[in-house]
């Protein structure tokens, strides 16, 4: 591909990370982290890159729990924290619920979660969203898929909003228009940018909109989930890492659409159709270590990870470490 892609094929991680070191869930020792994080399908590698890279006092402390894999996790030592055995949350807002559950039980369980979506809505405790990349996100297709390959946002707006000069007439829409999963931050993120709330979604008002295909949920970032006919959101940053083999190819026959006149493998941070991605931390953790130590401020061990960043398709963020956004 293009900048970003060639960013991760030049391998510029320096330290322990190399491309094919990133795994699933806490990989090496210690098997349990100081610092335990669940969520977003698409920041799950590229912090899995950072869980292997962050070490203090030569101890890896990032312990992140991919959003797709066995039922359960168990994210601390019984041993030491007995009940932290839950289910594993899938996604955006299920990892900050899932969050918000353990602060408010204070059982020690889970000390942050991965967003690539913004959401300031009343939190108890309250929660920060530190920004830590940027990525864009594009609309998916096949190579002979009856949607061309170069739309305008209006337009996506329109086959989003079932225009049936785009998707065909209902009840029989030759285009099926797919959103990913429910909790999903690409969802939310995407509904923002379509200008349609999820609640209409669900309701049913835009009947061309599916999230499930064959009974199954549509999972984020999957190209595997396409046919000639139909459409789904995609992340650049997670496509390129799938193109350049960094993490595990599932885009099928996916191709990535041009936006507006912009080529989806330019470095994501010039897209038109781009957006933070964060790490949500307790607000009341902002001056403790280690949180303060891995997350927070532009000099933090996270925001001097511009390699990993890169070799995982984002943009670094001018913002990096950014404590401002926080739920009321």
């Amino acid at each position: 591909m293009a900048a970003v892609a060639a960013v991760g094929l030049a391998g510029l991680v320096t330290g322990t990370l190399s491309a094919t070191q990133a795994a699933a869930d806490p990989a090496g020792p210690p098997a349990y982290r100081q610092l335990s994080g669940v969520g977003s399908d698409t920041t799950q590698d590229v912090m899995n890159g950072m869980a292997q890279a962050i070490t203090i006092n030569g101890t890896k402390v990032i312990g992140s729990y991919d959003a797709t894999g066995s039922a359960q996790i168990t994210t601390k030592d019984p041993a030491a924290t007995p009940g932290c055995t839950i289910a594993r949350p899938n996604g955006s807002g299920a990892g900050r619920t899932a969050l918000q559950n353990s602060l408010q039980a204070g059982n020690g369980c889970l000390d942050f979660s991965r967003s690539s979506s913004l959401n300031l809505a009343a939190a108890s405790p309250g929660l920060t969203y530190v920004p830590f990349a940027v990525d864009a996100v594009s609309y998916s297709i096949t190579p002979t898929s009856t949607v061309p390959r170069k739309l305008t946002l209006a337009d996506l707006k329109a086959i989003y909003h079932c225009d049936p000069n785009y998707v065909g007439a209902g009840p029989n829409y030759s285009l099926t228009v797919y959103l990913p999963q429910a909790g999903s931050g690409t969802r939310s993120f995407w509904e923002s940018q379509m200008g349609i709330t999820d609640a209409d979604v669900v309701a049913g008002v835009y009947p061309c909109i599916k999230d499930t295909k064959n009974g199954s949920p549509v999972q984020e970032h999957d190209g595997r989930v396409l046919d000639d006919k139909s459409i789904v959101p995609f992340s650049i940053a997670q496509y390129n890492s799938q193109a350049s083999q960094t993490i595990a190819d599932l885009r099928g026959r996916a191709i990535l659409g041009t936006v507006d006149g912009l080529a989806p493998t330019v470095l994501n941070s010039n897209f038109g159709v781009k957006r933070d991605v964060y790490n949500v931390i307790p607000t009341g953790k902002l001056g403790t270590a280690p949180w303060s130590t891995v997350f927070v401020g532009n000099n933090s061990l996270i925001c001097q990870q511009t390699s990993v960043i890169n070799t995982y398709g984002f943009a670094t963020n001018p913002n990096c470490g950014d404590t401002s956004k926080q739920t009321s």
